[in-house]
Order: C-alpha cells, then structure tokens, then sequence
C-alpha cells in the first residue's frame, strides 16, 4: 500500500469514528432531553394512549312491600360485544351455528348482521343474554393460527360480555303501574321507578385500566380504583303485595263482569295516610316489552285521571253545613215534590222523599237535599271546606304526573252551579284524593298527608274538621249501608261499614253523555274504630248496571272483607252469642246504631 492510499484509509477511519461519536452524543443528549425535559409530558401521553377508565356499575335498588316482599329485582344479565371482522374471519360451520342457536337467530341472519357492520370496531351483537346463554357462548372454540403457524382452539375472537342488570318484577301486573318499569339502560321510565329513580341508581364507579396497543384496545392491566360504585337504596314502599293482589283480582273481575273501558281502587290507612293497595284497570305485564310499548296502559289512574265523583262528595256538603252551624243532625230539609228549579236547571231525586234529616240525605242520596242545604250557605263556606280536606290540591303522594284535581272559582257561581257542586258535578278528583279526603272522616276530622312509603311512625296530621263533625258524619254514613240505603251491597259480615255510593254522567262533547256513568263508593271500616279506607271507581260500567250501589259497593264488599282478615283486624258488629261462643264476657255486643233514617 503506497503512503497516499494509506492516509487516505486512515481519515476515513477517523471520520467515522467521529461520525459515530457524533451521533451517540446526539441521542445521548437527546435522551437527556427527552428524559428531563419532556419526561412529564411523554409520560403524560402515553398513559393517554394506553391507559383509560372504565365504567363500573352499580347495582339498582330493589323494591319491595312494606313486608319486604321483593317488587321490582335487578337480575344480571350480559351483552355480548363483538368485532364484526375478527369474528367472521374465525367463524367455522360448526361454531357458527352453535352461535346463531344460542343468540335465538338463524346464522344467515347472523352472518348479515355481522357483515353489514364490518367496518365498525365494536358492535353490540345481542344484549340481556343470561349467565348461563353468556357461559356456552363463551365455551364455544374456534381454531386460531399464531405468529408462528402453530394452531390452537381458543374461545371466539373478537368477542367479550359486558355486564348489566335487567329489571324484573315477581307482581307484574299486579302492580304495574304503581312500581313502573326501567329502560335497557337501567333508568326509571314510569311509576316509582321513575319518581324515585335518583334513590334507586346509586352512583357508577370508575377503575383505571391499562388497553392494548391495537385497535381493539383489550383491556391488559387493571391499575387502580378511581372511585367506588355505590349501589342504589332499597325502596320500601307502603303496599302490602297480599292486598294489592286482593284488590287486583276483584278489580279485573268486575270490569270483565260489568264490560266497564276502566277502574281504580285505592285502600288507605286512615291512621298514618300509608297507600296498602292502589290498582287500575286495564294493566299491562312489565316483564313484556310488547305490552310496555302501549303507552295508553301506563297511567296509574288512581292518581293521574280526574272525573267527577258525584254523591260520594254528600258527605262533605253536610260536614260543611254541620260545621259552619246552619243545620243540626236533626235540621228537617223538605224535598217534596222530587224535584227543584234552580235557575235554569231542574234538580231531581229518584223520588218524592219529603221531608227528610241529613242523616237521611245520605241515605237516600238525595240532591234536592244536599243542594237545599249547599245553598244554605255561603259558595266560600262551601269552597273553603272542600279545599281543606284536599279537594283540588295535591295529596303529596309524590307520584310521576300525579293530577290536582278542580274545584272552580267559587266567586263565579251561581246558584245552579253551587247546588250541582253539592252533589258532585263542577268539581273533579282522582280515587287517591278522594280516599284521602274520606279519611278525615275516618280520622275524627284530622287530614294525613298520602304516603307511598313504608313510614315508621304516623305523621302529624292538620286538622280540617271537629271531632264532633267527623264522627256525627260517619255515623251517619252507616245508614247507607242499611236496607233503606242505597249501598247496602258493601256490606261486610261482623263489621259497621260507613259509606257512601256515587253515580255520576260522565261529560262529553257539548255537555254529559246520557249513556256513560262513573259508578262509586266510597267507605271506611270498621266504623266504630276506623282502620281502612277505600274507594272503589268504575267508569263506563255496561250490561244495563250503571249505579254505584250495584257495581262499585259489591267490589269494595269483597276487597274491604279480604283486606279485614289479611290485616287481622278485629270485628266491631258481632252478636252477643258470637261474643260468647269467642269466650268474651259480655250481655251484648257493640252498640249497633239504629239505621232507618231516624234523627241522630
């Protein structure tokens, strides 16, 4: 090697070795930098790339009677999540129709769905799969080649289940409307489900994963807890299931009966204003999603439909006179000759009762005598009494769409509108306010606030009427019951039932349909010692029975009979030889107040 090529060999050399030198110190330095200048931020990127949280669920409320009796469960159930292409790629014969059968699909529905969303990364292939569908999905094996050719029986590619809770509920339609249903997505749609849906939620969690680096971002690494899922509350509501399916059964049976459009029932503690059955008709099964579809069927009557409660509201009209001191129990009303001209409406009763007390007023439900003693009063009086036992004002029951009700602007009456309201026609009510306003009676004159809840103690009531007023009323409500009255059908053996029928035309476009009724009653027992309240609402009653005495009284009869021994609630009307043969030392029995319209 001649000198030139020798030196020309060795600068190459040397500038390599300072080209490589250069170059380490770069990434040296850059290493440095990155490393303590950008450190923070790259961490800070990469754990965006790669690390996330998830969503945990937290578990929704159950809902039950006031016995813990279950009404509304969340039972878990699974989706199943899939990546359309992964799947089809690894799809066999064999395992594709084991897939199709358990998804309850034929495979070429399957295969069209999955290729019609081929391109999507995740697809919701079929959601509430039970546990036990999600473990033979999840069994089924599929052959998947590896990086290095080697063939391996794995469960499906591109498939995981996510968990999530379906709502379901042991009455169905028992109590339907009152409990309501829950949305695929957990949240409260209707009835107390809705309501008290905050309560039953709780608050979803957090957990912080670490995600694959692929475009399935599979989750690889569990971190940490960001925040602790905190299950809904439980609900304990105030019915007891065993009367509200009572109530349910003759309810349902007498709408069949009677081909009436509708019908509510609602059963009150009059002590503490508790709800223990409220039930409508017609109903629907909230475990079937066809049913929940129809709308028409999620109203809960009881509380969101108003009508005009005709003669159950008597009662209030004497009250109101009893209390305001224009009539005594003893005040003689004349209601010859069955009928009356009040400006430019004809008032009639069934017939010529004559002269007659307030007592019988209610017996014979007379509206010739309810309006003879409404216009004894001033239309404030007569107002203000109905506003103050809950008439036209929420019952505070809390309910979803719950209805006020109307009671007019009585400064616009005139004389035929102030006797009408008398007998129940100018005003509306729902069943639950009626209810709540009989319990007054019930109460001695003292008003409970409705409750939908289980309390633990009763509530301090307002007083809305004396104690004299309250019980001298109910007294005679018992007269109604009689075999002169006009409600003797509902009737309970061994118990003084306090009542009061109601028939009522329902209004139609330009004024009341001849042909179409709200049959009633409304009553208390037992009435010595009041415990229960119902009122029995029946609308557009068929079959030529339209009155409340003969379609209303017998459902309240059998659901108040049911409702006194499920509640082991002790007779008030026995005989002396009834008294004996239970071993009770007494010559005779409760004193039965004489019912044949006599004076208080």
């Amino acid at each position: 090697m001649n000198p030139s090529t020798a030196k020309l060999s060795n600068g190459r050399r040397w500038f390599l070795l300072a080209l490589l030198l250069s170059v380490a110190f770069v990434l040296m330095g850059r290493t440095v930098y990155l490393q303590w200048q950008q450190g923070g931020y790259l961490e800070q990127q990469g754990k965006k790339r790669f690390e996330t949280t998830v969503e945990l669920d937290a578990h929704r409320g159950v809902i039950t009677d006031r016995n813990g009796e279950p009404l509304a469960v969340s039972a878990p159930l699974d989706t199943l999540v899939v990546n359309p292409k992964r799947l089809l790629e690894h799809l066999t014969p064999q395992s594709s129709g084991e897939l199709a059968r358990l998804l309850d699909m034929d495979e070429r529905t399957l295969h069209e769905k999955l290729a019609s969303r081929i391109s999507r990364g995740e697809y919701y292939l079929k959601r509430q799969l039970t546990p036990d569908v999600s473990a033979k999905i999840a069994a089924i094996r599929v052959p998947v080649e590896n990086k290095q050719g080697r063939v391996r029986w794995q469960r499906l590619p591109g498939t995981k289940f996510l968990r999530e809770y379906n709502r379901y509920y042991p009455m169905a339609e028992v109590t339907s409307q009152l409990v309501g249903f829950t949305g695929v997505d957990n949240n409260g749609l209707a009835g107390l489900e809705l309501s008290f849906n905050e309560v039953l939620s709780g608050t979803e969690g957090e957990k912080l994963v670490v995600v694959s680096n692929n475009r399935h971002r599979d989750v690889v690494e569990e971190l940490e807890m960001v925040a602790e899922p905190k299950d809904g509350e439980d609900l304990v509501l105030s019915i007891d299931r065993r009367v509200q399916y009572l109530a349910y059964r003759e309810l349902k049976a007498a709408v069949q009966a009677h081909e009436a459009r509708a019908a509510s029932a609602v059963l009150l503690d009059a002590q503490t204003g508790e709800v223990l059955a409220m039930v409508n008709q017609p109903a629907f099964n909230p475990n079937n999603k066809a049913q929940r579809a129809n709308a028409a069927f999620h109203r809960n009557r009881a509380v969101t439909d108003v009508f005009e409660p005709g003669s159950t509201v008597k009662p209030f009209t004497i009250a109101a006179a009893l209390e305001a001191g224009v009539i005594s129990p003893r005040t003689v009303v004349d209601t010859s000759p069955g009928r009356m001209r009040v400006g430019s409406n004809t008032i009639r009763d069934a017939v010529n009762y004559g002269p007659i007390d307030p007592q019988t007023i209610l017996m014979k439900s007379s509206n010739i005598g309810a309006s003879k003693v409404a216009l004894s009063m001033s239309a404030e009086q007569l107002w203000k009494f109905y506003d103050r036992v809950g008439f036209g004002v929420d019952t505070e029951s809390h309910f979803p769409g719950e209805a006020d009700g109307r009671t007019g602007d009585y400064w616009k009456w005139h004389e035929a509108q102030q006797a009408a309201f008398s007998y129940g026609y100018g005003l509306s009510v729902t069943a639950l306010q009626l209810a709540r306003a009989y319990s007054v009676f019930a109460n001695d004159g003292v008003l409970n606030p409705v409750s939908l809840l289980k309390l633990d103690k009763a509530p301090e009531g307002e007083r809305v009427m004396s104690a004299d007023v309250a019980r001298t009323v109910r007294k005679m409500l018992e007269s109604v019951l009689s075999d002169k009255g006009t409600g003797k059908a509902a009737r309970v053996k061994d118990y003084r039932i306090a009542g009061k029928t109601g028939t009522a035309h329902r209004s139609g476009k330009g004024g009341y349909d001849e042909d179409k009724f709200t049959a009633l009653f409304a009553g208390i027992a037992p009435a010595s010692k009041p415990r229960l309240v119902l009122v029995v609402v029946v609308h557009d009653p068929g079959r030529n029975e339209w009155h409340g005495g003969s379609v209303a009284a017998p459902v309240f009869s059998k659901i108040m009979a049911g409702a006194l021994r499920l509640l082991n609630i002790s007779p008030d009307d026995l005989s002396p030889a009834q008294l004996r043969e239970a071993g009770l030392d007494f010559d005779q029995g409760p004193a039965h107040v004489a019912m044949n319209g006599g004076h208080l």
